[in-house]
């Protein structure tokens, strides 16, 4: 059995080392995009600090690490797939047959369409070939401006901070970490931000990018401001990899849909990863959630299904959001934006940066995000993955919602008696 997996991230390392356990005399063919080891793409702010060289993102430390568990890594870019031949199509019109297929191609980066976005020094950080741009530029004192205040803008901020460049972070939304923060908490990220010595502009939109006089760049907002840039870092979104697969017959929404096995539409191929659409544990629909955590958990699913069929299916991954933000950790799981007829709870505390709110419906924990309070992660992530009634405590969380692991532990017990008797 030939074993295919197109891409060379987390959700195709779990994939091939996970198949391997399976089935130890399978044939897998890994093909990686990119002219380097398979690598972390969240280990690119640790390069960019100077805590790791580029081996150092490396998923696997070991040279010989596949080779040895008899996984072929082959580089080249997949430009087509044909499931009638079950053969995939290379950039330099190679072939590579399969039994059955993994698509496992992740995210690209992308840029807005405004004038000037394709600038020298205006860079995406997504990849080592970025990164290195970025190292070349981003020197102390240098003035850096980071478009985008996302997840991913970030956790780049967190690296270009330690640079010590002069940084503005310009972000379109009113406040920052727009997918995994309410007002009050972006907000405090912000001012947190801002106390850093790191201008951050909230709704603000660059406009426009023109050569400089005196730099390289300058950047033009829609309040009329004009700022002076050695380097602009584009962090504003990503997009799944599915242009290759046109014509496939393969179902294609924001990713690859698969079902709760990691199957797609057409038979014998699979997908995981930032490039799959995956369930949602909480509400139980389909959408790309683009973390590690959950590259890693698909990767598993499907080698287990491609290798034994359709036999452990999936429960659908957590949402969940764990963020650095020059010291200030942030955190948000499942509902975190609460649902309709639901309960909140919140405590906030905005001279020491901490913050905690619990969302219910009933009384199951289905939503919680925190600031600067990181006691709470695990507990917060156990109470909405097991879905338990809370009972009483749903009110004494109510009173204070930092009694989190009071209620965990209640639970627990509750359980264990029920089990003995």
């Amino acid at each position: 059995m030939h074993h295919v997996i197109i891409g060379a991230g987390p959700a195709a390392v779990s994939a091939a080392e996970h198949m391997k356990k399976l089935d130890a005399r399978s044939e897998i063919t890994m093909l990686a995009a990119e002219n380097v080891p398979p690598y972390s793409r969240m280990a690119i702010p640790y390069f960019l600090v100077g805590n790791i060289t580029p081996e150092g993102t490396y998923l696997r430390k070991n040279a010989d690490h596949f080779e040895n568990l008899g996984i072929n890594v082959r580089h080249g870019r997949a430009s087509s797939i044909d499931p009638q031949s079950k053969s995939v199509k290379l950039a330099d019109d190679s072939t590579i047959a399969y039994d059955k297929l993994l698509v496992a191609t992740g995210a690209t980066a992308t840029k807005p369409p405004i004038p000037g976005i394709d600038l020298d020094n205006v860079h995406n950080c997504w990849s080592l070939a970025d990164a290195h741009k970025i190292i070349e530029k981003a020197t102390p004192g240098s003035n850096v401006i980071l478009m985008g205040a996302g997840f991913i803008g970030c956790i780049i901020l967190e690296s270009l901070a330690a640079r010590k460049v002069n940084l503005t972070v310009i972000e379109m939304e009113n406040r920052m970490v727009s997918r995994m923060t309410n007002s009050v908490m972006g907000t405090m990220i912000k001012d947190w931000c801002v106390d850093k010595g790191i201008r951050v502009l909230t709704s603000t939109k660059v406009d426009r990018i023109d050569p400089g006089q005196g730099s390289a760049l300058s950047v033009s907002t829609n309040t009329g401001e004009s700022i002076a840039a050695d380097l602009v870092i584009c962090a504003t979104g990503v997009r799944s990899n599915t242009a290759f697969l046109e014509g496939s017959g393969i179902n294609i929404d924001m990713g690859v849909v698969v079902g709760d096995y990691m199957e797609t539409s057409v038979t014998d191929i699979y997908a995981a990863g930032d490039v799959a659409q995956g369930k949602d544990f909480s509400t139980g629909d389909y959408y790309v959630q683009a973390i590690q955590p959950t590259a890693v958990e698909h990767g598993k699913i499907a080698a287990q299904s491609m290798v034994n069929g359709h036999v452990t299916a999936s429960p659908g991954n957590v949402n969940m959001n764990v963020l650095d933000t020059v010291g200030l950790i942030s955190t948000s799981f499942g509902m975190w934006m609460g649902v309709d007829g639901g309960d909140e709870s919140e405590l906030v505390d905005k001279e020491n940066y901490q913050y905690i709110n619990l969302q219910f419906k009933d009384d199951v924990l289905v939503g919680a995000s925190s600031l600067g309070m990181t006691q709470h992660v695990g507990v917060m992530r156990g109470l909405i993955q097991t879905a338990s009634p809370l009972g009483e405590w749903k009110d004494k969380l109510m009173a204070n919602p930092t009694r989190l692991s009071e209620a965990y532990l209640a639970g627990a017990q509750a359980q264990d008696q029920k089990n003995s008797a």
